[in-house]
């Protein structure tokens, strides 16, 4: 029987194993020094259904280079007894794309929501303080991970914490950063830089990960970019503090991204156990900064009523999903393929500003979509086809 093949969706046909194996001896006349009749002696075939060489050790015993063997016969008896079997590539519908396309359908709808629900938490509710809102974000990560561990859906791993610190601090510098980036710049030149995450993965990977990409992947991703800051720039003003601040925004959601995947393997954590020890510390981390980036006067003036209580709690809900499912996704896939799902996601919610608001279409954003859709479409085609 074959050996299962690699989970890997990237993976092409491997030869992963033989068919029915012979018995690992065959006993004729023994040889000590001569055959009887010097044709017919006894040899040892190895796992792989060939006879080992003269005088070699191993679980089979040694084979002395004495009397008459006859391996042409030994050979052709031995090439019949196995096969060798090609596991096919996973197609479509195999379990891993099964499994990563529901990750990215959840990350997907889940993102989605949150932006359509935060938008009512800052406009309806008038709840604008948004590092406050990411640390509840990540307090009910946390929260909804406890459940998930005390009904068994996963098993708390103890991780030492410095060994993910430079994870909660590059969390916590992205959204500092992405905060400031918003009050220098024009949404437009935001939403450009934030183009430049994918192209700066690829480039630390490449330089320090020692990873390579093909040219068709690099010209799928250039597409999905060119699209993206075609459909997302509309007022773009620069200035020195406000392009300082975004990029290193730039940086710090790359480095995040890039260790989200590293620190599993490295840890040999899943994505709910690193995100477990994560969660917790990134809100304590941005609890310290919520004084220095969220108005506090106003803060204390905010009029508590249910309804924005149970607006914060579906944001905080949708946001578990959020974090969950990016981790899955970096996890089993990488930080390229999260990103493209990122910019799938902008695409949506541009449409979903058309069809929901009263935003008046505008066709260059229009023609950016159709650029960045054919970009992901592109991509996802060639990593299915590997």
């Amino acid at each position: 029987m074959a050996a299962r093949g690699t989970d890997s969706p990237l993976r092409g046909p491997v030869v992963a194993g033989f068919g029915a194996s012979a018995p690992s001896t065959r006993s004729t006349t023994p040889v000590n020094g001569g055959s009887p009749r010097g044709s017919s002696v006894a040899i040892a075939v190895d796992d792989d259904g060939h006879p080992p060489k003269a005088g070699r050790g191993g679980g089979l015993g040694s084979v002395p280079a004495v009397g008459s063997i006859n391996l042409a016969s030994a050979a052709s008896a031995s090439s019949s007894s196995y096969t060798p079997m090609v596991v096919p590539p996973p197609t479509l519908t195999s379990p891993t794309n099964v499994r990563n396309g529901f990750f990215m359908a959840l990350n997907i709808v889940s993102s989605v929501g949150i932006v359509l629900s935060n938008k009512w938490v800052f406009d309806a509710e008038r709840f604008r303080f948004g590092t406050l809102l990411t640390v509840i974000h990540f307090a009910t990560t946390f929260a909804g991970l406890e459940a998930c561990a005390r009904f068994g859906l996963f098993e708390r791993k103890r991780i030492p914490i410095a060994e993910v610190a430079g994870l909660c601090a590059t969390f916590s510098a992205f959204v500092v950063l992405t905060n400031l980036s918003l009050q220098y710049n024009s949404v437009g030149f935001y939403q450009m830089a934030k183009v430049l995450t994918t192209p700066f993965i690829v480039a630390v990977q490449t330089v320090f990960y020692k990873m390579s990409f093909s040219i068709r992947i690099k010209a799928a991703l250039a597409v999905t970019c060119i699209g993206v800051a075609i459909s997302s720039a509309n007022d773009v003003s620069i200035n020195f503090v406000g392009t300082v601040l975004a990029l290193a925004g730039v940086a710090a959601a790359g480095m995040y991204q890039i260790w989200v995947g590293t620190r599993q393997k490295e840890l040999n954590v899943d994505s709910f156990q690193l995100l477990y020890y994560q969660a917790p510390i990134s809100a304590v981390m941005l609890l310290v900064c919520v004084p220095f980036f969220d108005d506090m006067s106003a803060l204390r003036q905010w009029d508590v009523t249910v309804s924005g209580l149970m607006s914060i709690a579906t944001s905080a809900t949708l946001a578990f999903f959020v974090n969950l499912s990016t981790f899955l996704i970096i996890g089993k896939t990488s930080p390229i393929t999260y990103n493209v799902v990122g910019h799938f996601k902008l695409c949506i919610v541009i449409v979903l500003g058309f069809v929901i608001f009263p935003t008046p279409i505008v066709w260059k954003n229009v023609l950016g979509i159709l650029i960045a859709l054919a970009g992901v479409f592109w991509y996802s085609y060639i990593k299915l086809s590997r």
